[in-house]
């Protein structure tokens, strides 16, 4: 998944704005993960509507208030504003843990065209292996919150990585020494491994789009 953005940087959303700057970096970060490429716009209405349904749903997720172990999921922003003072505005009140790429990185608009965005909001979800699950998962992040990433882990197998240490360098949660080590890989019913029809507008959960707004993007 990190070859994406390979020589490429990513910044994290907190108040010093680290940068993703290596192999390794990216790595920790994207690999064996559900990514999730949020395409958006703070001048956007439709994307001033969506952003704390998604911002629920991510910190629902991953922040260890809510949950015993994050989930395996990271978001990239996709900036689409026109100006970096709009997009700082926009990240102002989103999660800490989500990337977004600098402003002035092309790859905003590369990635744009790649995989066929044609209205915002759209959530692209990718796969570790970095293919495609769903070219727009907004509709379905809307109706089913959180519920929709166990069927999106399911889909992808992704490797459950639980007994390892939180992966948040800000502060580190400690381990009891006696909490046992639960090492053990998702595994999908044979029978289930059916691919789902993820496209936009191939899933259950989706209307290609129709909540969106039509943009000249690119």
């Amino acid at each position: 998944m990190a070859c994406l953005f390979s020589g490429r940087v990513l910044i994290r959303n907190n108040s010093d704005q680290d940068e993703l700057d290596t192999e390794a970096e990216l790595s920790r970060r994207l690999e064996n993960r559900l990514v999730l490429l949020f395409f958006g716009a703070g001048s956007c209405p439709k994307c001033q509507a969506f952003a704390p349904i998604l911002r629920d749903f991510f910190v629902r997720l991953t922040d260890e208030f809510y949950v015993l172990r994050a989930a395996q999921l990271a978001l990239v922003y996709v900036s689409q504003d026109s100006t970096e003072e709009q997009q700082d505005l926009f990240l102002r009140d989103m999660p800490k843990k989500w990337l977004f790429l600098p402003f002035e990185d092309d790859l905003r608009r590369d990635l744009g065209r790649r995989f066929s965005v044609e209205r915002l909001p759209a959530v692209v979800v990718l796969k570790p292996s970095g293919d495609v699950l769903t070219l727009d998962a907004a509709d379905e992040i809307r109706r089913l919150g959180p519920a929709c990433f166990a069927n999106w882990q399911e889909a992808s197998e992704v490797l459950d990585r639980s007994f390892l240490l939180p992966e948040d360098l800000d502060d580190p949660a400690p381990r009891s020494l006696t909490e046992p080590l639960r090492r053990r890989k998702y595994r999908v019913d044979p029978a289930a491994r059916g691919v789902r029809g993820r496209g936009r507008g191939g899933d259950p959960g989706q209307e290609g789009g129709a909540e969106g707004g039509s943009v000249g993007l690119f």
